[in-house]
Order: C-alpha cells, then sequence, then structure tokens
C-alpha cells in the first residue's frame, strides 16, 4: 500500500469529509453516500482502496447470462490498482431483492488483490465473509443472487447517488463512505490537522471550567472573522 493510502487510513471517515469541504475543492454535497449504505462489518476498521466498477442485473433478464462478465471483471480487477474495491451498481428493476456478492465471488475478489466490495443492493454469505476480513458496503442482507449477471465494467457508476470511476479512491468507516479527490498529500494532511485542531480547541473549551455561550461566541466570530 503507497503512503497516501497509508495516510488515509490513519483518519477516520467524517474528518476526511470535513477536510475536504476545508479544500473546496467540490461542493460539501458531495462525494459521499446517503444512508441507505451501510458499513456491514464495522469491526474490521477503515477500508481504503481503488474502485473497480460494474454494472450488473439481479431480478431482470434483458440479456443472457454466463461467465463472460464475471471474466471480464476479473480481468479488470486483476490489472488494476491495489489494493482494490469492487463497485457494483444494480441496472435492473427491483434492487431491494439483488444480493450482488457473496463467499465464491469474495474468494476470487481477495485473491485478484480488492479487500472490499460497495453495491447499492444487499450482499449476503455475512459470517464468511467477515471470516475472509472482506469489508462490504451495502443497502443490508438478501439470501438470494436471483439471476445475476454482470453486464459491464470499467465504466463509471453511481451507487445510491453517489458517482464512482474506476481507479477513484474510496475511503470507508462505520460512518460512510466517500470519494477522495485528487489532492496533494501534504496539502491534505494540513487541511486535516487544521479539522483537528479545531474540533480539540472548542472541545476543550466545552469542557474546561471556562465554558460559557458567549465564550463559544467569540470564537466563531474570531474563526469566521
Amino acid at each position: 500500500m503507497n503512503s497516501y493510502l497509508e495516510y488515509l487510513k490513519s483518519v477516520d471517515t467524517p474528518t476526511l469529509s470535513n477536510a475536504i469541504e476545508l479544500l473546496n475543492v467540490r461542493k460539501r454535497s458531495e462525494g459521499f453516500t446517503p444512508l441507505d449504505v451501510k458499513c456491514i462489518f464495522p469491526e474490521l476498521g477503515r477500508m481504503t482502496g481503488y474502485a473497480v466498477t460494474a454494472q450488473v442485473e439481479t431480478m431482470t433478464q434483458t440479456g443472457p447470462g454466463g461467465p463472460e462478465g464475471h471474466i471480464e471483471l476479473y480481468r479488470l480487477l486483476e490489472s488494476a490498482p491495489k489494493p482494490a474495491i469492487i463497485v457494483l451498481q444494480e441496472i435492473g428493476g427491483f434492487g431491494d431483492y439483488a444480493a450482488h456478492c457473496g463467499e465464491v465471488m469474495t474468494t476470487f475478489f481477495t485473491r485478484l488483490g480488492a479487500i472490499g466490495l460497495v453495491s447499492d443492493c444487499a450482499v449476503r454469505d455475512i459470517p464468511e465473509v467477515r471470516a475472509l476480513g472482506f469489508h462490504y458496503f451495502a443497502r443490508g442482507v438478501c439470501a438470494s443472487h436471483a439471476y445475476f449477471r454482470i453486464v459491464r465494467s470499467g465504466l463509471p457508476v453511481t451507487v445510491c447517488g453517489l458517482p464512482v470511476q474506476s481507479g477513484e479512491i474510496l475511503h470507508g468507516d462505520e460512518n460512510g463512505l466517500i470519494t477522495v479527490p485528487n489532492v496533494d498529500l501534504d496539502v491534505l494532511k494540513k487541511a486535516v490537522d487544521a479539522v483537528r485542531t479545531s474540533e480539540k480547541r472548542i472541545m476543550d473549551f466545552v469542557r474546561g471550567p471556562e465554558f460559557t455561550i458567549d465564550g463559544f461566541a467569540g470564537m466563531v466570530k474570531e474563526k469566521y472573522s
């Protein structure tokens, strides 16, 4: 793992999100998943890596199934930067019924260098995948994959409103998942340090004996003056 990703793993996702906001490189309403996408294994800690994307169809059958789509995704994953994170978008109807990954696919993914998966539908084989130490970010769990097929790989996808491109850096923990914009590591570190320093100053004041609301109002005024 390179130094950029190693540093990202030292930062929790909300703090990293706040730091990105300070850099003004995107709108504050962009770059994160809604509450629909849940961290299934929070005990595994933070996940960060490079997205490998695909569109899949499970409940409906607008095209033939078969192994070709799987093999295409596996080849793309094999050649992708590591560690990789699989990102799957459902393009069929009835996504509430769709399980996008289980133990068998996870075994392929881990063998080819992936550490986690993000889905806008469900996942399954929870005890087995937990034992593999593979991160799951999904809307929930479901017992069946129905007619699951991989339609196409490597294209931009959207997961519950979050656009993701192959090769983009993702960062997630029990608080949620974000994309990480392409910013210089030193610039990002300074922004993270600024967030941590500001929050510590405020919390130390609130917890201390000198706390008053007027005093806090003065701190806020000073910050934005």
